[in-house]
């Protein structure tokens, strides 16, 4: 297209700019060929002319269309040049605030110097699994690039991100590896991404500082390895290091730091574990105060000092190692103080006894002389002998520096190396995805040697840049055969071999380092005479002689020589070092030790005048003096060249940070330093391809001198090469990574790594075996000579202590036995004196004690009287004014306290008013409780009626003995007082005449007083008529006001209350919600448990070699099912391996069940022992032969004789035991309480005499019993056969009690009264066998009994004693508080009684109710019993009819061919199946049951109904065994049906189903009255009566909560890859969407795509989804509940994508949106869903998609706009008018005013800063109860279904 026909007028170019660098204009006319001038008018309407170049005649740029400005990648621009890009980048962010952007492979990322909320967990979610071209640019979608393409390709992946130092190139690699560690997680439990993310607080405190441009800049760059396993988790990293800028330790420029751990030690120095290391404020160090600026806004360095500590502790860097890092830190801040003074001119010393030199010697653990000494000297050696000289001050600091900086690099690298090992793993590593952070092109206005060798390096990365993206594209076509044209690219291969080829800058600045007279001058004299008019990148400023240009690939840059050498040396005092190696400090020892293996090169920095410290990168033996002798240019390209064959292995993508401005404010952009940084990163040549590469190569003898030790004898072959070959293939399996070539062996990275350590390996094993044979030699010969010295000194020693210990046990027996004589002679002498002086001190002494009590005493009672009756007077006077005063104030508080009382009452009234409603049918359960309460009460009179008689007898007995006792006390005081009883008569005559007259003054005080008071009282009581009467008013006022106020709070009240209601209602789904999330996170451990678990067995269950058989059922059962089961084994081996997942849910529940069923558990266990022993004794006899059963028989009636003998004596024993028990009741106890008559000798004797009664009759059955055994002991012996027994014995054990066994006894012996004919004929049918079992049984059965009674007689006798024993101790105690009540005096003695008397009265009571208690658990047992009971006896009923019939009945009788008919049986609703088949049940009702058949063939719910009905055939015979294992078999059943299928929708839906079926048949059948209202009355009768199953009920709503979220998992994952195309990308609505030019991101996806699914996929997924939960019988409250959840995701997922994606944010977009929202509730109306609250989950989208069609620009709008989006967040808002892009011209772009009014009218809404929705939140689901109004007696069982084994009951 010809020039005329682009730039016509009104065109719009680019024209250059001073300020802007580039400025838009806009042609005012055509131009035309031959044209000059342009003329142009400018965005500010400046008409400018445009003058053209006369030599190229180029005109400027034309400016892309609006509709393409701000796109996500810069190839979809129509025109790709300069001016675009940078337009482009300042509009998306300026105006949409984007900071990434694609050029092509590239990612731009604009630091914003802002915290941005796109860096959470949800956004990681959203770009997990996307292609890179579908989402807006982000870092998140370089990093899932490079890890889909490592797990594609296999192929191991670079991040190379560069940029100037500021740009957020370390926090771009840290957001990389912070989406690796999110995404992949961890293939071990060690938290290995934790670690990865952990080293980075570590690398910033000790590498990152503060710079004019960065508040935390990097000063060194690093390459991360993140290992992935061949699952593609995270497994390790590994770290290398590059250009360590060590000059920074001991300078830095003004308003810049030192390294951020020098400052966080200074910030911490006051914790107590720092004080050692006597730091102070950072202002007090040189190495810390030189740049002025010790503190950077908004950082804590003691916070972050606690932050470093953590990651250290987290990456296994122990405590002690840590105080050792601080240890060296500390020193070299010390160091850095060291005062260093000149002695002359060409010496200098240190002054003695420095502070801050002795400090840095005590803490690095060396002498202080030798490092004084060191500091100021050096030594020269020549070649026959050694010099130590005298330095001058300068040099002399300088080397101070150079120690400083050297001990600072070796401890980074020894961090590092640290780092590394925790982040190592043992795992193999599969795969790695590198992250290079490292500094771009730098210039200054002095550059040094540091920007020489920086921008050396970046030469080096955009060479293989360039490669990448040109040359290889290139020769990737041409060996493809496509015809390409060559493209002409920049390559700066010329400027790399100007630096380091032969003859080179390096190469030169090396030769002039090794001359003895080198100078920087000389240096730069050679660099002109060899470069100079010879190389075209080579220059030479034209006013200096020490400087020159290099034409860099980004800009030319002139460069100082000062220095050059100095640095390239890098020399640092070797005796400095040596007296370090010496040091005691372990740590410090370790970081000079010389090192095996490679290590990281480190080096400086960009900026500022620094020094380079290179580590060495390989060593071998013998090479270490040499190595030292390099030079840093040497060491710094070789570590270069490592590092580009690393990256030249790996497939890289590229990250370019740009720094907007240099300012550092938010948002600011720069045209100028912005294009700056685009030239120098390459954006404009951006272009994709892969590379691949081996960056490790040996030549073979290398390999074979290296790697000798790894070969055997047999390997090595005259052939190098074939050698290696061989030892290369047996070491490493993967061929891929390694090839031969001719002369050398290329290894891709880390192979050479893993050599070495198998090589260490080879030699620790060889130097281990070593030295354990020469230790244990030296050991053992050790030994035995210590052996033998030490037995001949222990017995000597041992002969020596025993003589010693003898002598001194004489010496102390003959010590003893003086000193025992001798104290007692002086002791006793001691006694008596004491003795003697005592009684005379004890006479006087209580004869004057006795004088001052009796004066004291009677001084108090003269004082009491006079105080009794003043106070009495006061008293009085205060409770009559006090007693008014609290009346009133009662009134006032009950009235207001009324008031109150009446708001409640009313709104309780309203409340029990709605609490009647629902609870209707209570009523009939509290009068039940009222009558149990009013028979509670009559037995509690009863009992206060004996209670108050024994309190009689004991008042009236208490009282006889009070009297004799007050008749003692007076008796005793008359004979006391009646012999000065005259003188205290007169004594008391004048006393009272005393005191009448003092009463009779005070009682002329006291009635003037009381007249006076009269007075006051009357004038008080007409005052306070008067306020009432004004209180009145007032009252009236105030309940008028009142009545107000009500009302409007009965208003506030009904609001608050309804907003308090939603607000309950909210909270309790949140707590819905967490539960259920509990319940999720206890089945993903449960799963994972399992899983384990099978791993596990699979492990350990390897199954041997050889052919083994099998059980032909066992090997259908593993056909069908891979897991084990504990349903597809016997349950004889199911009970002895049961499954671990069932054993949880089995012991929970009966740990619940336990507290309930204990009692009847007691009994059952009896019963069942009991049972037990029958049974084994009637197995044992039927297994004996005949003859040894005439032989039992006889030694068995024997036996019982003998027994009955025994127990005729025991009765006699226990009457006599009675009858003394008797007598010594009646002696011992007190004739008050157990004397005859007394109600408790009453009770003691009916229980006495009714145990003697039933021991009467138990004695009369055993005579009788006793008889009859000997009548029919000659039948018994004639027996000689025996006909069909067994059933007989049944009939046997089925009888319960002696009776049933005595009456049946009767009936036989009455039958065989008759004498029989003959006794064959008379056993014919085995009658005499019945009789003989029978005898044998009651025997049993009666020796029991009568072993139970004497037990029970033993226990009540011993009860007894107890009694009698309390008896006897309340006894005494009423007599020890009788004596102690008659010392009080009156008032006390009646107050102490009464307390007494309510406590023992409590206690009493207290025992009455827990025996209540105890009777009714013992009632509610009979009553289940006595239900159980009549059940049976109406079964037996039933049956017993045709039992009556006799079989000689049933043979005589003719027998006459009668037709009989069927009758009807009436089924009860039961399926009865025998535990056997309990397994056969589960697996053929859950396991193998097929959804699909029984849910189009069969009834909705089949299943639920027939387990249900099996349950209640359990319950019915009362087997709680069998109840407990059939329900955990069905839930063990169904988890594992959904563990195994649970990806199948129909089945989760099925089972979904089921479930929820299964607990409302157990709600329904559960006998509570709140579920019984809804059955009928033929229901009711089904409803379970021995079990309460709440607490299986609860089990199975959490079973039915998981099920219900895994069937919205599985729902989810079918819906989530149709939503985002079905819902955005589908074009529902044919042409309005307008089509946009895309990028090459779109263009060249990672991954193809897989199908388009559109609106109508989504719906019929929708219809089916519906139509298989309503076939399966799911309830309509849940399928509403489901339905509202899809709805959810569908929303949250279309919203998340809009909010992700640029190109959907357009008003065509949002009509699309609106259409399949219409179509979706189109549905919903369809379904009769509209109710189910899905609509509303659709909100936020449908708020979005009006938000982008509605109208953007006035003020109106913005109201309107916050008006509509309520659904909506602020950030979500503001997100869509930023990315709102027009498609077409008429279009317009958002402005960033009104995006600023729409955040001014949000900014006070109260919300989550979150931006995406959370897909993963699940609602809370509820279960409504809905009965079933089917009758289960009608269910009929299908025989597909292979139950033949259940039998209807």
């Amino acid at each position: 297209m010809a020039a005329s026909e682009l730039y016509t007028k009104h065109a719009r170019v680019w024209i250059p700019d001073a300020e802007e660098v580039w400025k838009s204009a806009e042609l005012l006319k055509d131009y035309k060929q031959g044209d000059a001038l342009l003329q142009l008018r400018l965005d500010d309407g400046t008409d400018v002319e445009h003058k053209l170049d006369p030599k190229t005649k180029n005109l400027p740029h034309l400016r892309n269309p609006d509709i393409l400005v701000g796109e996500n990648d810069l190839t979809a621009l129509s025109y790709l040049h300069e001016p675009a890009i940078l337009h482009n980048l300042k509009v998306r962010f300026m105006d949409s605030k984007l900071i990434y952007t694609y050029c092509g492979i590239v990612l731009v990322a604009i630091n914003p110097y802002e915290t941005l909320p796109i860096y959470g967990a949800d956004i990681i979610n959203a770009y997990s699994g996307q292609n890179m071209g579908d989402m807006d640019p982000h870092i998140f979608a370089v990093a899932e690039e490079s890890y889909k393409q490592m797990a594609r390709d296999e192929r191991n992946q670079s991040i190379i991100v560069s940029g100037e130092s500021g740009a957020g190139k370390t926090v771009s690699a840290k957001y990389a590896m912070r989406y690796f560690a999110t995404v992949s997680g961890s293939a071990s439990e060690t938290n290995v991404e934790e670690k990865v993310l952990a080293s980075n607080p570590i690398m910033e405190s000790i590498g990152n500082a503060k710079t004019t441009r960065n508040d935390n800049s990097s000063r060194f760059g690093k390459y991360i390895e993140i290992g992935f396993d061949k699952k593609y988790q995270i497994i390790g990293a590994n770290m290398r290091t590059y250009l360590l800028e060590k000059s920074r330790v001991v300078f830095q420029a003004d308003d810049e730091r030192n390294y951020h751990i020098f400052y966080q030690l200074c910030a911490s120095a006051q914790l107590p574990e720092l004080k050692v290391l006597k730091l102070g404020q950072a202002t007090n160090f040189h190495y810390t105060k030189q740049g002025r600026s010790p503190v950077i806004d908004g950082v804590d360095d003691a916070k972050e000092m606690v932050n470093t500590r953590h990651a250290c502790t987290l990456l296994g860097i122990s405590e002690p190692y840590q105080m050792g890092i601080f240890r060296i830190l500390a020193a070299i801040l010390h160091l850095g103080n060291v005062e260093i003074k000149d002695r002359d001119s060409d010496s200098s010393i240190v002054p003695p006894n420095n502070a801050h030199l002795t400090v840095f010697c005590d803490l690095m653990g060396v002498t202080y002389q030798d490092m004084s000494q060191w500091l100021c000297h050096k030594k020269l050696k020549t070649a026959a002998e050694t010099y130590i000289k005298p330095i001058p001050k300068l040099q002399a600091v300088n080397a101070r520096d150079a120690l400083a900086k050297h001990i600072y690099a070796k401890l980074f690298d020894w961090i590092v190396d640290h780092v590394n090992k925790a982040l190592r793993s043992t795992v193999s590593q599969n795969s790695f995805i590198g992250v290079l952070d490292i500094y771009g092109f730098e210039t200054f206005e002095i550059n040094s040697f540091e920007q020489f060798c920086i921008n050396y390096a970046n030469e080096k990365l955009q060479q293989q840049f360039n490669m990448h993206v040109f040359k290889l594209e290139q020769e990737e076509y041409m060996k493809e055969q496509i015809p390409w044209t060559l493209i002409d690219f920049y390559d700066n291969q010329p400027c790399i071999n100007l630096i380091e080829a032969k003859m080179g800058i390096l190469d030169l600045l090396d030769e002039e380092c090794r001359m003895p007279k080198g100078s920087d001058d000389t240096w730069a004299q050679k660099l002109y005479n060899t470069h100079l008019n010879k190389c075209a990148l080579f220059h030479k400023p034209r006013l200096s002689n020490k400087a020159f240009i290099i034409q860099h690939f980004a800009d030319k840059v002139e460069y100082q020589c000062d220095g050059f050498l100095e640095k390239n040396k890098d020399t640092v005092n070797e005796e400095q070092i040596t007296v370090l190696k010496t040091s005691k400090f372990e740590l410090l020892v370790e970081l000079f030790q010389d090192e095996e293996k490679a290590t990281t090169p480190t080096g400086p920095p960009p900026g500022g005048r620094t020094r380079l410290s290179i580590k060495q990168t390989k060593t071998r033996p013998g090479q270490t003096s040499r190595d030292h002798k390099k030079t840093v240019g040497l060491q710094f390209r070789n570590s270069l060249q490592l590092l580009m064959d690393t990256l030249n292995a790996t497939t890289p993508h590229y990250v370019r940070c740009i720094k907007p401005n240099d300012n550092k404010h938010p948002f600011t952009f720069d045209p100028s330093r912005a294009v700056q940084q685009l030239r120098a990163c390459g954006v404009l040549e951006t272009i994709r391809i892969s590379a691949a590469g081996f960056p490790s190569r040996w030549t073979y003898q290398e390999f074979f001198s290296r790697y000798r030790v790894l070969m055997k004898q047999k390997d090595v072959l005259n052939d190098r090469r074939l050698t290696c070959r061989n030892v290369l293939e047996k070491l490493i399996k993967d061929q891929d990574k390694y090839q031969f070539g001719k002369t050398k062996i290329f290894f891709r990275a880390g192979q050479v790594a893993y050599l070495e350590k198998l090589r260490a390996d080879k030699l620790r094993v060889a130097c281990i075996r070593i030295q354990k044979t020469i230790r244990s030699w030296l050991l053992r010969k050790k030994y035995l000579r210590m052996r033998s010295a030490a037995i001949t000194i222990q017995r000597y020693v041992r002969g020596y202590q025993a003589r010693c210990l003898a002598k001194f046990l004489r010496r102390t027996q003959a010590a003893i036995t003086i000193q025992k004589f001798q104290r007692m002679y002086r002791e006793r002498k001691r006694y008596r004196r004491m003795q003697a002086a005592s009684l005379v001190v004890q006479c006087m002494l209580r004869a004057y004690m006795a004088r001052q009590k009796y004066q004291a005493m009677l001084r108090e009672h003269k004082t009491i009287i006079i105080q009794k009756r003043v106070r009495g007077w006061l008293a009085r006077l205060y409770y009559k004014r006090s007693l008014e005063a609290v009346v009133y104030l009662q009134c006032c508080i009950r009235r207001m306290r009324a008031r109150r009382e009446l708001k409640k009452l009313k709104i309780e009234a309203r409340s029990v008013e709605h609490f009647k409603k629902l609870n209707i049918g209570m009523e009939n359960k509290i009068m039940q409780l009222q009558r149990k309460v009013d028979e509670q009460q009559k037995d509690k009179k009863a009992m206060t009626e004996r209670l108050n008689s024994l309190a009689n007898s004991y008042s009236v007995e208490s009282e006889k003995l009070r009297n004799e006792v007050e008749r003692l006390r007076l008796t005793e005081e008359e004979a006391r007082n009646n012999s000065n009883r005259i003188n205290t008569l007169l004594e008391e005559l004048a006393r009272l005449k005393k005191e009448l007259c003092d009463t009779q003054r005070d009682k002329r005080i006291i009635e003037e007083w009381a007249d006076t008071y009269k007075m006051e009282t009357e004038q008080l009581v007409a005052e306070l008529k008067e306020q009432n009467s004004l209180l009145k008013i007032e009252k009236d006022d105030l309940n008028r006001l009142i009545q107000e106020q009500n009302q409007e709070m009965t208003e506030k009240m009904e609001k608050a209350l309804a907003e308090e209601t939603k607000q309950l209602e909210c909270e309790l789904n949140e707590e819905r919600s967490r539960y259920q999330n509990l319940l999720t996170e206890h089945r993903r451990l449960e799963d994972r448990h399992d899983d384990l678990k099978e791993e596990m067995t699979l492990m350990v269950n390897i199954p041997k070699p050889g052919h083994r058989r099998t059980d032909s059922t066992h090997s259908s059962n593993e056909s069908e099912y891979t897991y084990n089961s504990e349903f597809a084994e016997p349950e004889e081996n199911a009970q002895g391996a049961e499954d671990v997942t069932k054993a949880p849910l089995d012991m929970s529940l009966f740990l619940k069940l336990q507290k309930r069923v204990t009692e009847l558990e007691q009994e059952k266990q009896s019963l069942q022992n009991e049972l037990d022993k029958k049974e084994e004794q009637a197995y044992r006899a039927r297994a004996r032969e005949e003859d040894e059963q005439n032989r039992v028989r006889g030694a068995e009636l024997e036996y019982e004789s003998l027994k009955r003998q025994e127990l005729d004596s025991e009765n006699k024993k226990l009457k006599n035991d009675l009858n003394e028990l008797r007598k010594a009741l009646s002696e011992k106890s007190p004739p008050g309480v157990t004397a005859p008559g007394s109600p408790a000798y009453k009770v003691i004797m009916e229980q006495l005499n009714s145990s003697n009664e039933e021991l009467e009759v138990r004695k009369e059955e055993v005579l009788i019993l006793r008889s009859q055994l000997v009548s029919q002991k000659e039948a018994i012996h004639q027996k000689q056969t025996m006909t069909e027994a067994m059933p007989c014995m049944e009939d046997v054990r089925k009888m319960k009690d002696a009776g049933e066994i005595t009456q049946a006894y009767i009936a036989l012996k009455e039958s065989n009264r008759s004498p029989p004919q003959d006794y064959h004929v008379l056993n014919e049918d085995g009658e005499l066998w019945l009789v003989y079992e029978g005898l044998k049984e009651t025997n049993r059965l009666l020796e029991s009994q009568l072993q139970t009674l004497r037990k029970s007689h033993e226990n009540e006798t011993e009860v007894l004693r107890e009694e009698l024993q309390s008896v006897k101790e309340d006894n005494n105690r009423q007599q020890q508080l009788l004596a102690q009540n008659l010392q009080l005096p009156p008032e006390a003695r009646i107050e102490a009684s009464l307390q007494h008397e309510i406590t023992r009265l409590t206690n009493e009571n207290l025992d009455l109710m827990e025996q209540l208690e105890k009777q009714d658990k013992t009632v509610r047992k009979l009553k289940k019993q006595l239900k159980v009971f009549a059940k049976k006896i109406g079964e037996l009923e039933v049956s017993g009819q045709m039992e009556n019939v006799s079989p000689g009945q049933i043979i005589d009788e003719p027998i006459h061919p009668v037709n009989i008919p069927r009758k009807e049986k009436d089924f009860q609703g039961m399926l009865e199946y025998k535990k056997e088949d309990e397994s056969k049940l589960v697996k053929n009702l859950i396991l193998e049951l097929k959804p699909r058949g029984v849910a189009v063939n069969l009834i909705p719910g089949l299943p639920a109904y027939i387990l249900f009905m099996c349950l209640r055939h359990a319950d019915y015979v009362n087997d709680d065994q069998k109840v407990r294992t059939l329900l955990t078999s069905t839930i063990n059943g169904i988890k594992k049906i959904l563990k195994k299928r649970g990806d199948d929708y129909e089945t989760v839906s099925f089972w979904l189903s089921n479930t929820c079926r299964f607990l409302h048949c157990l709600k329904q059948y559960s006998g509570e009255e709140s579920f019984m209202k809804h059955n009928t009355p033929r229901q009711n009768e089904h409803c379970l009566s021995n079990f309460d199953l709440a607490e299986y009920r609860q089990v199975l709503s959490d079973l039915a909560i998981q099920i219900y979220q895994q069937l919205v998992k599985v729902m989810e994952n079918i819906l989530q890859p149709m939503i985002v195309s079905g819902m955005l990308e589908h074009e529902t609505i044919q042409g309005v969407s307008g089509v946009k030019p895309t990028g090459l991101r779109k263009r060249t996806s990672s991954i193809a795509d897989e199908g388009t699914y559109t609106l109508d996929s989504i719906l019929r997924q929708l219809n089916s989804f519906h139509s298989t939960m309503c076939q399966h019988g799911t309830d309509p409250e849940l399928i509403k509940q489901v339905v509202k959840q899809m709805f959810y995701i569908i929303g949250a997922v279309t919203l998340n994508n809009l909010l992700l994606r640029k190109d959907m944010c357009s008003w065509s977009k949002g009509m699309q949106i609106r259409y399949n929202v219409s179509q979706l509730e189109e549905w919903l109306r369809d379904k009769n869903l509209m109710t189910s609250g899905a609509k509303e989950t659709l909100e936020p989208l449908i708020q979005a998609a009006q938000l982008l069609q509605v109208k953007k620009k006035t003020d109106e709008d913005a109201e309107a706009i916050c008006s509509m989006c309520n659904a909506l967040s602020t950030a979500q808002i503001v997100k869509v008018l930023n990315l709102y892009t027009p498609v077409n011209e008429f279009e317009e772009r958002v402005s960033v005013a009104f995006i600023r009014t729409i955040q001014i009218r949000l900014r006070d809404r109260k919300e989550s800063p979150q931006l995406l929705m959370d897909t993963k939140n699940i609602y809370p689901v509820t279960f409504p109860f809905n009965p079933s109004s089917l009758a289960l007696e009608t269910i009929q069982i299908p025989s597909s279904l292979n139950l033949l084994f259940l039998t209807r009951v």
